[in-house]
């Protein structure tokens, strides 16, 4: 249970969902935690909860000037930065003639322009001390195409690239970067209407694994690309999915649930 101890971690869109599942396993895996995002509420009471180990900034993350603020309290209340997870984003579900400029310049510059904005925050002091780890949260849309979320896919598909020149250009100096790209996981953003577990798990009877994930799931890959066992890990992109990319199942042929 100490698999970060006395790393630093910042974790964007921290306050809940997948980030505050992460925050709350980096704080009980040794780290300390800066949970930064733009719900206070949420963040100071997570903050306050997990206690000494995490504090709480408000961060808008694409914003540049948000960055060197939140850079500063990490290295003002805890002393550096060894980890990043560039976990905070947006969905928005519209065909791409009903989406607008401004629909789609909002949905980059959340998903893609705060991520690259954070690399650029934090990497000049991990490229200092030597070491770090920067994870990017993208997403199984960013690997395969998908109806009604244009904006939202071509966000994700931008940051496995930028996660890939990250990697070439920060690890030979001791940064890893790499992504996780997690499937449909069980969050307000994922489950906006508040269904039951049961009922979700209904839309996912094609997927292998037969369910929608948990947010903690994801927590544990960060935690893995976080640490030091994947520390020959860099440019990698994890599925955290249930099989999803691996495909779906014809319904009555051999192999599939029940046949």
């Amino acid at each position: 249970m100490a698999r970060l101890q006395g790393k630093v971690a910042i974790v964007t869109g921290g306050a809940r969902g997948m980030g505050a599942a992460t925050s709350r396993l980096f704080a009980a895996e040794g780290a300390r935690v800066v949970i930064a995002d733009v719900l206070e509420s949420e963040g100071a009471a997570l903050a306050q909860e997990i206690g000494a180990d995490a504090v709480f900034q408000r961060h808008d993350v694409s914003d540049e000037a948000s960055w060197q603020v939140t850079v500063r309290r990490a290295l003002d209340s805890f002393g550096g930065v060894d980890v990043l997870i560039n976990n905070a984003g947006v969905l928005l579900f519209k065909t791409l003639l009903d989406t607008t400029k401004a629909d789609f310049e909002r949905v980059l510059g959340i998903n893609l322009m705060g991520s690259f904005l954070g690399i650029k925050a934090v990497a000049p002091h991990m490229v200092e001390r030597g070491r770090g780890s920067i994870v990017n949260v993208s997403s199984v849309d960013g690997m395969k195409a998908a109806n009604g979320i244009g904006a939202y896919a071509s966000s994700k598909w931008g940051l496995r690239g930028l996660t890939r020149a990250a990697a070439m250009e920060f690890g030979h100096k001791g940064v890893r970067v790499n992504s996780i790209h997690p499937g449909g996981i069980d969050t307000a953003m994922g489950n906006p209407y508040g269904e039951s577990r049961a009922e979700v798990n209904k839309r996912y009877t094609m997927v292998p694994l037969q369910r929608v994930g948990e947010p903690a799931e994801v927590a544990k890959t960060s935690l893995f690309l976080a640490s030091d066992d994947s520390s020959y890990l860099c440019g990698a992109e994890i599925a955290v999915d249930g099989g999803m990319l691996a495909g779906f199942y014809y319904t009555g042929f051999p192999g599939a649930p029940g046949v």
